[in-house]
């Protein structure tokens, strides 16, 4: 009945809270819940479970301000990569929706990112706190820990003012948490002591780039909760040594995934954990101590392993990757990056061994060429991932055997593969049809036949990205706007490329959201006219070294492409401030346009000034 609320008039609080709890996540939809009226904007508050606090003028105080409007979060997540200068020179909104965020408005041209290392020395955090106000502080954890007596996952990034303080009063307070990452936060060891005692739940620790902590914190966490441990990440600590890997392989033993960033860690330290943590299924290491020995160790004890990811390794064999491969039956992904003396051993022996293998990236290894690839090919059907990078031995006759075998193969990645050519691109098209992303980069031999070949065959292609490829024009991009509808396409600095292939792809694929044309001088207005016809889902654009495109051609799309958020186009001569004063005032949505400084206009800059970005400040 017209006039009559039979929503509120029947249904109590627990039950409209259930309904909130059912709804799809999406932000626009507790939006609308929570505008309805004051009591379902309660009721929504009260159904937040997760929130996000990005860089602030005074973070301790919006604590506490979420912590008096959420009381049922579980989830918070604080990162301050992005410092704050001046509280007067930053504007924040509350954002609502499922997960809470308060996010900058706006930013003056001299903030910027830092990852800079935390001072050595926790005392000098009390020291320097009048210079640093404006981070989260000791104070602010202890409001959290207060307000959040039931918190789950707490994620501090690069938050420098917290100490072992303020970390203990979040363990004390805080006995459910699971998850835990102090990336950046330079706490000592009485905070991951304290962690270790009271947090007897505790699954996912990651300490990267946690400089203040030594081998005490870490064995003494692993003595409080190693029984719940699941996860370890650890980078950059260079007072972790050896001592606490044997401390997390004698007590951590459900442990599943570690990731090891370390000069540090030599074998002793992984060979306990690969014997007493037998559970392990992810491993990720970058330890330049560590050798054949330690690896023969996880290929013996670790038959559960599914991930391993080996980065910048010079000092073992193929001795290591075959007793992987004897053992690690189930193992489905496997990077190998940098990893100089490995050949084609190592692959034919994960061929032979993992035939589960789904995932696989060989970048920069200079030994493995053509006949370990082909083993992949024969032995493993299930390969879905494959990225070459700079695999200069590896030849067309490999991706011939991809493409017989590995029919289920989805996202293919080549980049500087100066030996693979358009026979190779054809067979796999031809034999990978359900191939959804296609990524090459400097792939001189590779030309319009092999994506014409795509075009033809690989009806689910999604996200095609040809970069630099100097053989590629456009009549490889009129068979994909004829085969395919893509969502994601980069033809960066495909010189050959011009209005003709655009308007294809315009033609072709309605549903393209990102587009990156740039470098590309025979590019113009004629194919942003038909992008803005055809393509009205666009959000990102890059038109940069564009030579012939002017204002007109971009005036007309972004009138069309409303969904517009960002746009570049630097040294387009002919796009001038009235270019771009059209795109600032004609995308309701932009975030971000780049462009060269002297083209905005005072006008544009003082309406639109948080979201220009100059390529130089002084050009």
């Amino acid at each position: 009945m017209r006039g009559y609320d039979l929503i509120n008039a029947v249904l109590p609080d627990e039950l409209i809270l259930e309904i909130f709890h059912k709804l799809d996540g999406l932000k626009s939809s507790c939006d609308a819940c929570s505008l309805v009226c004051k009591r379902w904007l309660m009721i929504e508050r009260l159904s937040r479970r997760t929130v996000r606090i990005g860089a602030s003028g005074n973070p301790d105080a919006f604590v506490k301000l979420l912590v008096q409007r959420f009381v049922n979060v579980r989830n918070v997540y604080i990162d301050e990569r992005l410092p704050v200068s001046s509280p007067f020179q930053f504007g924040y909104s509350i954002v609502p929706g499922p997960t809470h965020t308060i996010k900058k408005r706006r930013r003056t041209k001299n903030a910027r990112p830092s990852l800079e290392a935390p001072h050595t020395s926790e005392d000098s955090r009390f020291e320097e706190r009048e210079l640093e106000p404006f981070s989260l502080s000791d104070a602010g954890l202890f409001t959290l820990a207060e307000g959040f007596a039931n918190l789950e996952k707490l994620s501090l990034v690069w938050c420098s003012n917290v100490t072992s303080m303020g970390l203990k009063s979040i363990a004390e307070k805080c006995g459910s948490l699971k998850t835990l990452d102090l990336q950046g936060c330079y706490v000592g060891d009485q905070g991951l002591a304290a962690v270790g005692e009271c947090c007897k739940q505790l699954e996912d620790l990651n300490l990267r780039f946690c400089e203040g902590l030594t081998d005490t914190g870490l064995v003494e966490l692993s003595r409080g909760c190693g029984k719940s441990l699941k996860a370890l990440g650890i980078a950059a600590c260079a007072k972790i040594t050896d001592i606490s890997l044997e401390a997390v392989g004698s007590h951590c033993t459900l442990l599943q995934t570690l990731s090891l960033d370390s000069e540090f860690i030599k074998n002793k330290g992984v060979l306990s954990v690969a014997r007493g943590c037998s559970s392990l299924k992810v491993l990720k290491l970058q330890c330049i101590n560590v050798t054949d020995e330690a690896l023969l160790a996880v290929g013996t004890f670790c038959t559960s392993l599914e991930l391993l990811a080996l980065y910048s390794f010079q000092r073992f064999t193929d001795r290591s990757l075959c007793a992987i491969g004897n053992v690690c039956k189930k193992l489905k992904s496997l990077t190998l990056s940098d990893c100089y003396f490995l050949s084609d051993k190592s692959l034919e022996a994960i061929a032979t061994g993992c035939s589960e293998l789904a995932q696989l990236e060989v970048n920069g290894c200079h030994n493995i060429g053509t006949s370990g690839l082909e083993a992949i090919g024969k032995s493993c059907p299930g390969l879905s991932e494959l990225a070459l990078l700079y695999c200069q031995r590896i030849g067309n006759s490999a991706l011939f055997e991809v493409g017989r075998g590995c029919k289920l193969l989805q996202a293919l990645n080549l980049v500087d593969c100066s030996n693979i050519g358009d026979d190779a691109v054809c067979s796999i098209a031809q034999g990978c049809q359900n191939l959804k992303k296609l990524h090459i980069r400097r792939c001189y031999e590779i030309g319009d036949k092999g994506i014409i070949t795509v075009g033809e065959n690989c009806k689910f292609l999604t996200d095609l990205s040809l970069r630099f490829c100097d053989r590629v024009g456009d009549a490889a991009l009129i068979a994909i706007g004829q085969g395919c509808s893509l969502r994601y396409l980069n033809v960066s600095g495909c010189h050959q490329i011009g209005d003709a292939g655009l308007i294809a792809i315009a033609r072709g694929c309605p549903e393209l959201v990102y587009l990156d044309v740039s470098v590309l001088q025979n590019l113009g207005d004629m194919a942003l006219w038909e992008l803005g016809e055809g393509c009205p889902l666009l959000k990102d654009i890059v038109l940069s070294h564009c030579r012939q495109i002017t204002d007109v051609g971009l005036a007309y799309l972004v009138k069309k492409c409303t969904k517009l958020e960002s746009c570049h186009m630097v040294y387009c001569p002919f796009i001038t401030s009235a270019g771009v004063a059209t795109v600032v005032s004609s995308c309701v949505n932009i975030k971000k346009v780049l462009v060269e400084k002297w083209k905005v206009s005072q006008r544009t800059r003082r309406r639109a000034g948080s979201i220009l970005s100059y390529l130089c400040m002084d050009l």
